[in-house]
């Protein structure tokens, strides 16, 4: 018998309702506006009733949010294989190999004080000066001067003291910081620090801003987001990077700012980038907006990686070739 699942039998698990799921688990949940919470856990977000967000959660993946597999995995002690069988259970479909994988989930509701508290958020404090996080972004990562100055002047960006890592800032439409990450500017091995600041709020992302501008351009990374700026030379339009492909802070900035009608998405060339792409595209879609798909030329993994080779690697002729058939893509 086999324990594979066919595309259809992973799309009817995923489609399974969340809330009634919890219910089954023993939970109790409560609508809030246009999200669901849990009485035992009100740190809890349930969207869409399909995807779920704990902000007091543990960080690693599939533990502080995810799909209905993902909430099995943390609330019911299940793997991914027996999350799946149970979601087709629950929707009332049979596998051949159902019987032998079927698991029996007690009721087992996680009382708020079962979560770790949410950490006190304290950025980064300031280096004197940005002269090498200004360096490393300049000679490493192909941002001109005067785009670099322009993300320090609005206040987004910084270096900081202890490590002098570059420090994303993500702030609210009050122009409070809710969000902080660090990128180091030293790889070592081949391998880059990079972090969310502890006790930040995943609903927001590293962002700029114009009311009188109805279109957003959406990027999975900060650096991204500040090449696309450095190519188009594009001060104007809203821009946000999720620092994932998940959509929470786009929600939030869409909510803070209701006069945007056109989405573009600039997410990466790989197999995420795409798949979260085609997924929020249609999602946006049906919800009214004008999208669009703006990635880097693919031959590049995302846009900051397009920026170095047209800056630092490419002869002009090269350059010129292929970013013409770049722009023949956004008309």
């Amino acid at each position: 018998m086999s324990d594979r699942f066919t595309e259809e039998e992973l799309n009817i698990a995923k489609s399974v309702d969340l809330i009634e799921v919890a219910r089954s688990l023993g939970y109790t949940p409560k609508k809030i506006g246009r999200f669901y919470t849990l009485k035992e856990m009100d740190s809890m977000r349930i969207y869409d009733r399909k995807n779920w967000f704990r902000f007091s959660g543990k960080c690693e993946s599939g533990r502080n949010g995810g799909s209905q597999i993902d909430f099995l995995r943390e609330f019911a002690g299940l793997d991914v294989k027996e999350a799946v069988f149970w979601l087709l259970e629950f929707a009332g479909v049979r596998h051949d190999s159902l019987d032998g994988n079927k698991q029996s989930v007690k009721h087992m509701v996680h009382s708020e004080s079962e979560v770790p508290e949410k950490k006190e958020f304290i950025l980064p404090v300031p280096a004197s000066g940005n002269d090498r996080i200004i360096k490393y972004l300049n000679q490493e990562r192909g941002l001109g001067i005067s785009t670099i100055d322009y993300f320090i002047r609005k206040g987004i960006i910084y270096e900081s003291q202890d490590y002098h890592n570059v420090v994303f800032l993500g702030k609210d439409k009050a122009g409070v910081t809710r969000f902080a990450s660090q990128r180091g500017i030293y790889d070592r091995d081949g391998k880059s620090f990079k972090c969310d600041v502890a006790g930040n709020d995943k609903r927001y992302g590293f962002n700029i801003t114009n009311d009188k501008c109805d279109r957003i351009v959406v990027f999975e990374a900060a650096i991204d987001m500040m090449s696309y700026v450095d190519i188009f030379q594009d001060f104007d339009s809203n821009m946000l990077a999720l620092g994932m492909t998940a959509d929470l802070p786009l929600e939030t900035f869409i909510d803070d700012h209701p006069g945007i009608r056109r989405i573009e998405f600039a997410l990466d060339n790989d197999e995420p980038g795409r798949i979260a792409t085609e997924k929020l595209m249609q999602k946006y879609r049906d919800k009214g907006y004008e999208v669009k798909d703006v990635p880097a030329p693919i031959m590049y993994k995302d846009i900051n990686e397009w920026l170095v080779a047209t800056k630092l690697k490419l002869t002009s002729a090269t350059v010129a070739e292929k970013s013409r058939g770049y722009m023949s893509t956004r008309k």
